[in-house]
């Protein structure tokens, strides 16, 4: 796990999202990551403020992150600095978002009229290019090359390094009782132009059900107004403490 020897420092704020907030820190290639108590849904056009879910969120994304980094997937994430805070790599943009799908669910379920919550044959891979402005829409791999976003090498390690975190995620939920619908990725480059996944993974990017029950624990509790938002994700964040062998990594308090 990553640690750090000296206090950090919060500089100025570089990003002021609708979920979370960036921070810069005295190194350049370093930032904070700051997690938000709002929930957003359908481009935006719903929002509402539920008092500790970006603690919550803070802790699940930590959790998953540092899984996968110990398990040797290459991501932004550094440690946790404190409640809702993560220092993280500093990323260059690669404005994809990969959603990967385990079961036909939501929006996708609908557009191919098939049952909600219905297991998928295989792994399904959906590429969208993230511009907010277009409605964040589905891009198939020539079209990523050729708005020259990423080559056919990068879309291969893209989709391999997605194949490999699907497999760690989905058996480490299984052993907490919870089955991985789907979830998004988004990537960047750090310093040395390497690949690695950022933002964060969690119940406001993926659906997150109860094994048993195909209770929903995640965003979509938001999305259909079924209440218990924060209480559902605490849900999801107790059962991964319980199975994952503790917290993530730690860093030392940040100061403003």
């Amino acid at each position: 796990m990553a640690q750090t020897d000296t206090e950090i420092v919060r500089g100025e704020l570089l990003f002021d999202g609708n979920e979370k907030q960036v921070y810069a820190t005295e190194d350049p290639e370093k930032v904070i990551f700051r997690f938000k108590d709002v929930a957003t849904a359908y481009n935006n056009i719903k929002k509402a403020v539920f008092p500790e879910k970006g603690v919550v969120s803070n802790r699940i994304s930590s959790l998953l992150f540092s899984y996968l980094e110990q398990n040797g997937i290459h991501t932004h994430f550094i440690a946790e600095l404190g409640d809702r805070e993560q220092l993280c790599r500093r990323s260059r943009n690669i404005p994809l978002e990969l959603k990967v799908r385990n079961y036909f669910a939501g929006s996708l379920a609908d557009r191919l009229g098939i049952d909600d919550g219905t297991k998928a044959a295989t792994v399904i891979y959906d590429l969208n290019y993230n511009r907010q402005d277009l409605g964040d829409p589905m891009v198939n791999d020539s079209e990523a090359v050729a708005l020259g976003i990423v080559n056919f090498e990068d879309l291969e390690f893209i989709y391999d390094v997605a194949r490999r975190v699907n497999v760690l995620l989905s058996e480490l939920c299984g052993r907490a009782g919870l089955k991985l619908v789907d979830f998004k990725l988004e990537f960047g480059r750090d310093a040395e132009g390497r690949i690695m996944i950022c933002d964060e993974i969690g119940p406001d990017t993926g659906r997150f059900w109860d094994a048993a029950t195909d209770e929903r624990l995640d965003k979509d509790r938001f999305r259909h107004d079924l209440g218990y938002i924060v209480a559902s994700y605490q849900k999801v964040l107790d059962r991964l403490l319980a199975v994952s062998g503790g917290k993530p990594a730690d860093a030392e308090p940040v100061r403003s």
